[in-house]
């Protein structure tokens, strides 16, 4: 018995030390996510949070904490929470925002979730906020979201009133998400987008298409999204 019981505590111990170990690597793509963004002007001072998923059960989310500034984040910053958006480790406060990632992360089966504050995000967000969302369609770089092979694919962006009421915006999200699986992104009202992959380098990728794509709508005021088709 005694055997046993070290038997399993050194298994346990080895386990932790993998889950350490994939936990600081996490740690580490999400301070070169924050840089990237930062030089690309989509998350500036303390704006913006990212989160991978270092299991899904019971779900263990590594995330940026709260208030720091993206330009300088460091490992040190960046936390494990569990779906309730509680601190299982690391110091400081979590993303005030750990729920919407969770909601995310639940309904879509995300890997990563990565939330910008872009200039052009933020203007399309209100300007189409009474719309509830618009439909980009026609352009070529759509085909860079993840299972879209054509041009001509109308991809719904949801728009969402922004609160400070987290569980109540993150209960919204995970409803809509569950009604519309085949959305990539969200934006929140005068604030910015939401999207997500099946790991890290695809949610980058999610980011880029979405911020090319809002800029050109942005850009050129003759283009209008087309309407949602009921």
């Amino acid at each position: 018995m005694r055997v046993s019981q070290e038997i399993s505590r050194a298994d346990a111990a080895a386990r932790h030390e993998i889950a350490s170990s994939r936990f600081d690597d996490l740690a580490e793509s999400l301070c070169e996510i924050a840089r990237r963004f930062y030089g690309r002007g989509w998350a500036f001072g303390t704006g913006g949070n990212y989160s991978i998923v270092l299991a899904h059960s019971p779900l263990q989310l590594a995330i940026t904490a709260s208030g720091m500034d993206k330009s300088t984040l460091l490992p040190s910053q960046v936390m494990l929470v569990d779906e309730l958006g509680e601190v299982l480790e690391g110091s400081g406060r979590p993303s005030y925002e750990s729920l919407i990632h969770v909601a995310v992360v639940r309904s879509q089966r995300a890997g990563a979730v990565l939330h910008t504050h872009s200039v052009w995000g933020t203007i399309l967000s209100r300007r189409y906020a009474a719309d509830g969302g618009f439909t980009i369609q026609g352009f070529e770089m759509l085909k860079g979201l993840e299972g879209v092979t054509s041009h001509e694919h109308p991809e719904w962006v949801p728009i969402f009133r922004n609160s400070q009421d987290i569980p109540l915006l993150a209960a919204a999200v995970e409803q809509v998400l569950n009604e519309r699986p085949a959305v990539h992104g969200f934006l929140l009202e005068g604030h910015g987008l939401y999207t997500w992959g099946e790991n890290a380098s695809q949610a980058l990728r999610h980011v880029e298409i979405f911020e090319f794509l809002f800029e050109v709508l942005g850009r050129t005021p003759t283009i209008t999204p087309v309407p949602e088709k009921l």
